[in-house]
């Protein structure tokens, strides 16, 4: 599993997570871990890549929420 940032457009940065799956696991049990992993970390799917063999290349992505300073000069 690999985590990277990227900012795709001005403002607005994303944090990825690379997820590689077995392919002896069911669709019942990659569809689970993804609506886990949307539920409670706020994770949404990107990209799926099932190769050859059957492994499953997953990308899922999630908004980095930055908090701006907000200080009133007197």
């Amino acid at each position: 599993m690999d985590r990277s940032r990227t900012a795709l457009s001005r403002g607005v940065e994303w944090e990825f997570h690379h997820v590689t799956l077995h392919r002896d696991l069911s669709r019942n049990a990659v569809r689970q871990l993804l609506v886990e992993m949307a539920e409670h970390g706020g994770w949404e799917l990107d990209r799926v890549r099932i190769a050859t063999d059957g492994v499953r290349r997953i990308v899922v992505r999630r908004k980095i929420i930055r908090q701006r300073a907000t200080l009133w000069a007197s």
